[in-house]
């Protein structure tokens, strides 16, 4: 019999958006038995959860001027819409602004949005009494670069004496250099004090994205976590050799990181191997300056956001399914351990991978381990690359098959979910025996 599980981290569990990578650890679980508090400023659509607490940076300030303001909202499943994504909830101006600075993550941004979230402010009877409802039986935080989720965990941990699994797909804490601002020293002592408050003294185990990164925090941490691999809803299609004349050349997700001048390179490639090569790129980012240079580029089309369903019709439409990483230093630097739901998602599409970045990046590192993608880790070398996957069909049948093996061997269901469960057993069992 699974446990009540409480989720903490900012963005609603949904099957069709980022958080989606929680279908690898919750799909076979009972919704009445998961739970989540999150912070960001969206509307949630039927997921997984029963429950939905959600406390946001708009909430808090209303709270800090009227004092009997509840800060905290309260969804349940049934009163979800059944779609795909979550939406933005509507906010004036003045409040957009806000959150399109907080979604800068600087260091002087953190701390402020670390003092809005005093403990006063969102530790209310309102949460006190639904978690009390509740019951959590162990808390599943996701380990991120904030200030503000860390004693949300902290306090219910302690609250109600239950172990803490983290999710650790990033590296935060080794890759967080100083820098000389008093804003980044003082956010960079803060923050490595809350890490090691909750993964030393409450965390008893975590998951991880990849054996690269675990094998980083389990030895420094002294924790017996496991990796438990991204899995993806695409439908594998038989094989389909490259459209030479008109490939669809395609790729999805964030241009931030040097990702964006990667994308460019690969534009400028394909113009230099056909003028007629069009890359797509479609992104929900928001700041013109790093995609402004992808609509102006002729080989480029750019779609920016769409629906979660409409990028797996893409993806099966498509001949290349294009993954890339920045080669800037402090790039490679916040991605050496970063696999995404994108590795995922190619390796079961039956299309052709073309991986473009640095080899110390964590998804270029898989992908070329895995043999089911052409992997170029170095620009000079990105023309070649291109016109042999496009030349080569038996290149093309060796990737898809390899593919398969790759899926199979790491990205089911069935293999995820189950190690997860297994995570969940022990650190249950470890407090027990406490």
């Amino acid at each position: 019999m699974k446990p009540r599980v409480l989720i903490v981290m900012t963005t609603p569990y949904s099957t069709s958006d980022s958080s989606r990578t929680l279908d690898a650890y919750f799909h076979f679980w009972s919704r009445d038995k998961v739970a989540q508090i999150f912070t960001r400023n969206w509307i949630p659509s039927k997921g997984h959860c029963e429950q939905l607490y959600q406390i946001t940076d708009e909430r808090l300030l209303k709270k800090w001027f009227n004092p009997n303001f509840l800060v905290g909202k309260l969804y349940h499943y049934e009163d979800l819409e059944n779609q795909k994504g979550n939406n933005v909830i509507d906010t004036n101006s003045i409040i957009n602004i806000g959150y399109k600075i907080g979604s800068l993550h600087s260091p002087f941004i953190e701390l402020f949005r670390r003092m809005l979230w005093k403990k006063n402010k969102w530790c209310t009877e309102q949460l006190n009494s639904w978690l009390d409802d509740y019951k959590p039986e162990v808390i599943v935080w996701n380990f991120s670069n904030h200030l503000f989720t860390q004693p949300i965990v902290m306090y219910i941990a302690d609250r109600y004496n239950i172990p803490v699994v983290a999710i650790i797909g990033d590296d935060y804490y080794f890759g967080n250099k100083n820098k000389l601002s008093i804003s980044s020293k003082i956010y960079n002592k803060m923050f490595k004090k809350y890490t090691e408050k909750i993964l030393l003294d409450h965390c008893s185990s975590a998951v991880y994205c990849s054996d690269k990164i675990k094998e980083l925090y389990n030895n420094y941490f002294k924790m017996n976590g496991e990796t438990v691999y991204f899995t993806s809803e695409i439908k594998r299609r038989r094989f389909r050799a490259i459209n030479k004349s008109h490939p669809k050349i395609v790729y999805f997700g964030s241009i931030r990181l040097g990702r964006n001048n990667s994308l460019i390179s690969l534009a400028n490639t394909l113009r230099k191997i056909d003028e007629s090569y069009k890359l797509e790129v479609y992104s929900n980012e928001l700041d013109e300056h790093l995609y402004k240079p992808l609509k102006e580029n002729e080989n480029v089309y750019y779609g920016g956001s769409i629906p979660y369903e409409e990028v797996v019709n893409k993806i099966n439409d498509c001949d290349i399914y294009v993954i890339v990483e920045g080669f800037e230093k402090e790039n490679i630097e916040l991605t050496k351990y970063s696999l995404s739901t994108k590795a995922a998602d190619g390796l079961a599409s039956g299309a052709s991978i073309l991986t473009y970045g640095p080899s110390d990046c964590g998804v270029i590192s898989y992908l070329d381990s895995t043999n089911a993608s052409v992997v170029c880790t170095n620009p000079s070398d990105l023309q070649k690359k291109i016109e042999q996957l496009l030349e080569d069909q038996d290149l093309q049948r060796l990737i898809y098959e390899n593919a398969v093996k790759a899926t199979k061997a790491n990205h089911t269901l069935e293999k995820s979910t189950k190690t997860f469960e297994n995570v969940v057993e022990k650190v249950l069992e470890k407090k027990e025996r406490v």
